[in-house]
């Protein structure tokens, strides 16, 4: 503290020598220098980190060894116990230590009951000797010499971090000079650190308070199709990664918590910085990859695990003019938490209306959803939906049809493919619909072997991987194939074999079943689908069932059921397709097959803006029209619970 001379305390609320918490130099109180926990009981013994804790300033020991001209009168203090009861006289250094402990042990009382239990302990500690110069040294409980140490006249000696009072207060020491001279000098008091009580509550993994996530928690339709339940470790890090921008979170601190607040108060779109407008070109075709839309800092922002969400579905509607009530157990099916990125819809023998089917699939996928493309060739319709937030890294999109009939202008058997490239990565989606009958193996083995040689795309879209291409084979000019629709293939077995072995297995293990399937053996022996892959089947055959039942065919035909709804693919590299579902939906009994569909996460990589971009384009009449019929849905649902709710029944006793 510092004194006036009028004796009053001019002394600001902090203690001199201690910095204020957060102040540059200043430490923590409660922490150590090593960030380990500090033992009391075993600093008090340990003469050497007492002396690293005693350090003062080089120009207080220069004003030790200068006489002072002006002594300034010390403040009235109370009346010493010790004389009004009769006893030794105390010095005033004496009692000015009394005052200066019991403030002490209010600071470093951890429950400020003012418990002085600890500074009367007695162990063995090491007490300061004064000398006339300002030099003191050292000395344990045994009167031992430890060594020199520097410090003011008259300032005390505070024992090692960790307890309230230094043993200079506590115990008997030698003064050597005049007292009076040494109450003149001025001092300063460095105050031991405050103490936790007892241990620190173990921190959270993800420094995330329960707080922040509930304020700033982001809606689930904006959260990536990527988080799996359980997956733990550093993937789930990068939950949020998707929608923020990569070098900023890299000079932040990878907690989920500080991710949501900047996306809670920027909004869930990515902050965009003045310089990255200026520096990127998007649609100059750059070739830079830090610059391109198309280029990997894009695709690691989007997709941290470069692995985008594939549905596919493929239906033979058998012409039906009336659709499903409801499409979506087809498209949104229950048992999957996240709905894909993509979605592809393969028609075969289509409805009549093809807008009305494409306006049905927009009403049930919902504003979250576009139509980015879709081709016909007769009765075959392919469409495809893609999430909106998505569109801009589509390229223009291109579409060929093959027929395969002898008569070109009958078009219920053949193909349509679409393709495009979404980042670096090209697709390409077939659907088709081969020559039916039992027996006719050979043919439909044409039917594929036209289709590859005929379908001519890429038309102006660059070719990913030229020296991987070939002239007669359309698949490999795309890193990945999608290949789905009514094969035809049968069962080569008579009926009552094949429900006998239905019956044995119960749809759980369909291998015995596909012992006899012709598109396996024809696969096996690299006649058809050469380089393709198909998912394991564990579902019932999908043909041919009576309209609106579970029952196989029971007319006079009595055809044997099959597996003639299939879901093929083919890729460049090896592993860059995974399955997540393979199943038939056995909800939808409008036709006499069963639609089969596949989920599916597929590898991207990063592009260059050297392609055609789509630039956003789709269907936009298409999307108005299906999001009103979605509202008309919804308000007359709401309708008719209101009346269902008001309407009331009077009986007349």
């Amino acid at each position: 503290m510092r004194m006036t001379e009028d004796g009053e305390d001019s002394s600001p609320s902090q203690p001199d020598g201690v910095l204020p918490r957060g102040a540059p130099g200043g430490k923590d109180p409660g922490v150590s220098s090593d960030k380990r926990p500090v033992n009391p009981s075993t600093e008090d013994n340990n003469p050497t980190k007492l002396i690293d804790t005693l350090q003062f300033p080089q120009d207080v020991q220069d004003q030790s060894n200068k006489t002072s001209l002006y002594q300034p009168r010390p403040p009235l203090l109370p009346k010493p116990p010790a004389l009004s009861k009769g006893g030794k006289s105390g010095s005033m250094e004496e009692v000015r230590s009394r005052r200066l402990k019991h403030s002490q042990e209010s600071l470093t009382d951890p429950a400020e009951t003012g418990s002085s239990t600890d500074s009367l302990k007695e162990d063995s500690t090491v007490t300061g000797v004064f000398t006339l110069s300002g030099a003191a040294t050292l000395r344990n409980g045994q009167g031992s010499i430890v060594g020199p140490l520097l410090t003011p006249t008259g300032s005390p000696v505070f024992r090692a971090r960790g307890q309230s009072l230094s043993e200079y207060e506590r115990r008997p020491h030698d003064h050597h000079g005049d007292p009076a001279e040494q109450r003149g000098r001025p001092f300063k008091v460095r105050l031991s650190p405050l103490q936790p009580s007892g241990p620190l509550p173990a921190l959270e993994q993800t420094l995330a308070s329960e707080s922040l996530r509930t304020a700033n928690r982001i809606d689930r339709d904006c959260v990536d199709y990527g988080i799996v339940p359980g997956r733990a470790g550093p993937e789930r890090l990068h939950l949020h990664r998707n929608l923020s921008d990569s070098r900023l979170l890299d000079n932040m601190v990878l907690d989920n918590t500080s991710v949501n607040s900047m996306k809670s108060t920027f909004s869930v779109l990515n902050p965009i910085r003045p310089r990255d407008v200026r520096n990127r070109s998007f649609l100059e075709g750059s070739v830079l990859g830090s610059g391109a839309l198309l280029g990997a800092e894009e695709l690691d922002r989007y997709f941290p695990e470069r692995r985008v969400g594939i549905y596919i579905a493929t239906w033979n509607m058998h012409g039906e003019k009336g659709l499903p009530n409801n499409l979506d157990d087809l498209l949104l099916p229950t048992d999957s938490e996240f709905a894909q990125d993509f979605y592809i819809i393969g028609v075969q023998e289509g409805c009549p209306d093809r807008r009305e089917w494409e306006i049905r699939l927009q009403e049930t996928l919902g504003p979250y959803y576009v139509m980015l493309y879709a081709a016909s060739h007769g009765v075959l319709y392919l469409t495809v939906f893609v999430r909106r937030d998505l569109i801009w890294f589509c390229s223009e999109v291109e579409h060929a049809t093959v027929t395969t009939r002898i008569m070109s202008q009958i078009k219920t058997k053949g193909a349509v493919g679409i393709g495009f490239t979404f980042f670096g990565t090209s697709f390409l989606f077939i659907t088709s619909h081969f020559t039916s009958g039992d027996s006719r193996v050979y043919e439909r083995i044409l039917d594929y072997n036209k289709i590859v040689e005929a379908l001519a795309l890429p038309k102006v879209l660059p070719d990913t991987n030229p020296y991987r291409s070939t002239s007669s084979d359309v698949t490999t000019r795309f890193d990945e194939v999608f290949w789905f629709g009514d094969f035809n293939f049968r069962l080569s077995k008579d009926r009552v074999e094949v429900e006998a072995l239905l019956n044995q297995n119960q749809g759980v293990d369909m291998g015995p079943l596909l012992h006899h399937d012709q598109l396996s053996k024809e696969m096996k022996d690299g006649s058809i689908f050469k380089g393709f892959q198909e998912a394991v089947i564990q579902f019932l055959p999908t043909y041919k069932f009576d309209v609106g039942c579970d029952v196989y065919d029971t007319t006079s035909k009595q055809r044997t059921p099959s597996y003639t709804d299939r879901i093929l693919f083919r890729n460049r590299q090896v592993g860059d397709i995974k399955v997540i579902k393979y199943t038939s939906c056995s909800m939808i009994k409008t036709s006499d097959h069963r639609p089969v569909i596949g989920m599916f996460q597929v590898k991207l990589r990063p592009g260059r803006d050297n392609i055609p971009l789509g630039a956003g384009q789709f269907d936009r009449s298409l999307y108005l029209e299906g999001i009103r019929r979605r509202i008309t849905r919804e308000l007359k649902k709401r309708e008719a619970t209101k009346d269902q709710g008001s309407s009331t029944i009077c009986s007349i006793s």
